[in-house]
Order: C-alpha cells, then sequence, then structure tokens
C-alpha cells in the first residue's frame, strides 16, 4: 500500500485528488466538534455503554453521538437507508427493475435513499432527545436553556435541535457523495473509516500519558503493549480472510463467427470468503440491540422484563453470545444469498459457451456453484462470529475502559476500506498510465 501511495503522488491528477479527499475529511472531522445549541458536551450519559449498537454508531462518529455535535448521527442514517432501499429492491419488483435501468435507473434509487436518509435522520434525532431526556428547557447560573431564547416553547426547541441534527446528516452525506465523484474511493466508506480511527486515537491516548506520572506505569506500559500486540493479530486474521478467495476455473470453446473467432480462453470465478463484509455483523447487533434501545427511549429499563434482559439477554451473558453467532450466520447466508446468484452465473457461462472443468452445463454447474459457495460462506459466517466475540473478550481483559473503542465492526471496517482505498489508487494509476501509453 505504501507503495502504491508513492506512486499516486507522482501523478499530479490523483496527488491534487487525495489533496481534496483529506480536505473533505478534515471538514468533516471539524464538524464532529461544532456543538449544536441547547446540548451540553455529554449528550449520553452511563446507560451509552450497554447499548451495543449505539457503541458502533458512537465509534463510527468518532465520539461525536455521545457529545451530541452537529455531526452526531454522522452517516449512519444513511447506511441505514441504503440498506432498506437494497432490501427493497429484491422483494419489490419495481425497484429492482429500476436497479437494473442503468445510470439512468442507480441515479433514481439514490435520490429515494436520500429522501429516506432525511426521514430516517428526523426519527433517530427524536429518538436520541426523548430517549436521554435532553434537557431543553431549564437554564442555569451560566447557561440559558433554548427554549427560553425560543419564546419558551419546548416543542420548538426540540424542532430546531433535530434540524440541526438532520442538516448534520445531510451535510455528511453531501460530503462523502463529493469524496466519492471527486476523491479516491468511496466517500461513505472513508468518512466512517476517519470516525473509527478518530474513536482509536482517543482511547490509545489516555493509555500512553497513564504510563507517565502514575504509581501503576509500569504496568500501564505492559497493557499497552499488550493492547497493540492483540490489535495487530486481530488485524493480521481479518486482512488473511479478507483477501481470501476460492477461484473457479472456467473454460471457453472456441466460436467461429462469420470471419470471427471467440472464446478459447480461461477465467475464474472469484468467490469471496468473506464477501458480505461487516453487514452480518451490524444486522445482528442491530436486533439484539434494539429491546434495550426501545426499553431506553420509553423508560422500561427498570421494569421486570427489562430486568430480565439485562440479567439473561445482556452483552456479558452466554445466550447474548449464543444468540449473536447465529445471527451472524443466518445474516452472512442472507446477504450472500442476495449478493450471489448460481442461477444467473450458470446461464451467463453457458450463454457464453464456458464450461466449469468436470461439471456439466445448466442445472449442475448451478448446484456446483451453490455447493462451493454454501461452504465458503459457512466458513466466513463463522469467522464472523469469532470475531465478533474473542476480540471483545480479549480487549476487555486488557483494558475495559478503552476495549469500546476497538471492536470487530470498526476493524473489519477499517481493514475494508483501507483495500478497497489501494485498489482505488491503484485502478486510478493504472488508468492513468494506459492513457500516457496511447498519447
Amino acid at each position: 500500500m505504501f507503495e502504491t501511495l508513492k506512486q499516486a503522488f507522482k501523478v499530479k491528477e490523483i496527488r491534487i485528488k487525495i489533496y481534496f479527499t483529506l480536505l473533505l475529511l478534515l471538514v468533516y472531522r471539524l464538524g464532529c466538534y461544532i456543538p449544536v445549541p441547547g446540548i451540553g458536551s455529554e449528550l449520553i450519559g452511563e446507560g451509552f455503554g450497554n447499548l451495543s449498537y449505539l457503541n458502533i454508531m458512537n465509534m463510527m462518529t468518532g465520539g461525536s453521538l455521545q457529545s451530541g455535535t452537529l455531526f452526531a448521527m454522522g452517516i449512519g442514517p444513511y447506511i441505514n437507508s441504503s440498506i432498506i432501499i437494497q432490501l427493497l429492491a429484491v422483494a419489490i419488483p419495481s425497484l429492482e427493475r429500476l436497479s437494473k435501468q442503468g445510470e439512468e435507473g442507480r441515479k433514481k434509487i439514490s435520490q429515494y435513499t436520500r429522501y429516506l436518509t432525511i426521514l430516517l435522520a428526523i426519527i433517530q434525532g427524536l429518538g436520541i432527545l426523548l430517549a436521554y431526556d435532553v434537557n431543553l428547557t431549564t437554564s442555569t447560573t451560566n447557561n440559558t436553556a433554548l427554549a427560553d431564547l425560543l419564546f419558551g416553547q419546548k416543542w420548538l426547541a426540540y424542532v430546531v435541535v433535530i434540524i440541526f441534527f438532520t442538516a448534520g446528516t445531510v451535510v455528511t452525506m453531501w460530503i462523502g457523495e463529493r469524496i466519492t465523484d471527486y476523491g479516491v474511493s468511496n466517500g461513505i466508506s472513508l468518512l466512517i473509516f476517519a470516525g473509527i480511527l478518530s474513536s482509536a486515537g482517543q482511547a490509545l491516548i489516555p493509555m500512553v500519558t497513564n504510563i507517565w506520572g502514575t504509581e501503576s506505569g509500569l504496568q500501564n506500559f505492559w497493557k499497552l503493549i499488550a493492547m497493540l500486540i492483540a490489535i495487530l493479530v486481530v488485524f493480521t486474521c481479518i486482512v488473511t480472510v479478507e483477501l481470501a478467495e476460492r477461484r473457479i476455473p472456467v473454460h471457453y470453446q472456441k466460436q467461429i463467427k462469420g470471419n470471427k473467432m471467440y472464446g478459447g480462453q480461461s477465467t475464474v470465478i472469484p468467490i469471496k470468503v468473506n464477501s458480505t463484509g461487516v453487514l452480518p455483523l451490524i444486522f445482528a447487533f442491530s436486533i439484539l440491540s434494539f429491546p434495550e434501545l426501545i426499553m431506553t427511549l420509553f423508560g422500561w429499563a427498570d421494569s421486570n422484563f427489562g430486568i430480565f434482559w439485562q440479567n439473561y439477554m445482556g452483552t456479558n451473558s452466554w445466550a447474548y453470545m449464543v444468540v449473536l453467532s447465529l445471527l451472524i450466520i443466518f445474516f452472512a447466508y442472507f446477504y450472500t444469498s442476495i449478493q450471489f446468484n448460481p442461477d444467473d452465473i450458470s446461464k451467463s457461462i453457458q450463454q457464453n459457451g464456458g464450461l466449469i472443468a468436470g461439471i456439466r452445463q445448466g442445472k449442475p454447474t448451478t448446484q456446483y456453484l451453490k455447493k462451493i459457495s454454501g461452504r465458503i460462506t459457512l466458513f466466513g459466517a463463522i469467522f464472523l462470529a469469532l470475531i465478533a466475540l474473542v476480540p471483545a473478550i480479549l480487549f476487555k481483559a486488557i483494558s475495559p475502559e478503552s476495549s469500546g473503542a476497538f471492536t470487530a465492526t470498526g476493524m473489519l471496517i477499517v481493514v475494508s476500506v483501507a483495500i478497497e482505498f489501494n485498489t482505488a489508487l491503484q485502478s486510478q494509476i493504472m488508468m492513468k498510465n494506459y492513457k500516457g501509453f496511447l498519447k
């Protein structure tokens, strides 16, 4: 990757794109520190740490969700709306047809995604204000309540804060799209990448500063070393699996059409071990965190059911770990079935005169692809389940106060985005070299 960056900076056009990307990422990070009127420095209190889904969203925004700044919700509503639109495109025939209409169809789907993002941002902003009982009406000696500045109208104060939160999400979405259009790689992924790295940096800084000037300085030093070694080992495992793939060889027969001969080539169908990425983790965490979120929202956390859920389905319980693993495996298979269609691939191979060695065309090819995909998906799903549980237990054992910033979801996203960024740079370098060759 460092060699790719070195080559990229030698090309003026790519160098300008990299600087543009870094500038927009800087603007995004500055927005994460802009306070929202009426919100203090701590939006979310002690109950925050028990909600896995909110922990993930806070990590992706670099801690701005917990602080309640302008970009508190970050790109979260956009990600949720994108996932919802993808799932609806499978279930609703009109959306499915629209997704297959080329550039014009993609533009319409993108527009629908933006509208849904705004709606989800409004709902999420209202939910945050109600769930954490944000004080917008009581003035103090040093601060004037937002409602008092708005003629004593509490509902108007809520509207203003929600507008700020929603506007922050829209600006974040705009920054991500500008990076995608004029910068390098996918802008939405890079915004999440920047937030996760910021959270990790904020967690490591106290560990470094605690080495000096404290009685347990030597213990803190070895704790930091153990944390860095654990991070390196987990990253190595993730990179290995992320780059692993099964290549199915396909041979195309020679075909003569008119005066030209086609085919006679050999290629491969690459099937990634973890083709679903981090989505099964996000879905599984979201479903298990949803009851906690609802109970917190309506003040039922101290009810009998709330206490039962926390005792037997809390993040530290064995039942939680088992159910989480099963949900991850289920969603890995579910999302693979959406992404990988053996029937379509089999038909495409047959129409182009292709043949998998030792497998007949048609239904046998479809069954073979299903079998291979199922085995690889099972291995990838088990890997995701292990990576969701083992690092969390390991990091919590080393440093409980810093473990929230180092999660399997965050690490998977960091590795995936880094690989995607490197691939995008290599593609642009190759394209530039081809253009130079043609000139």
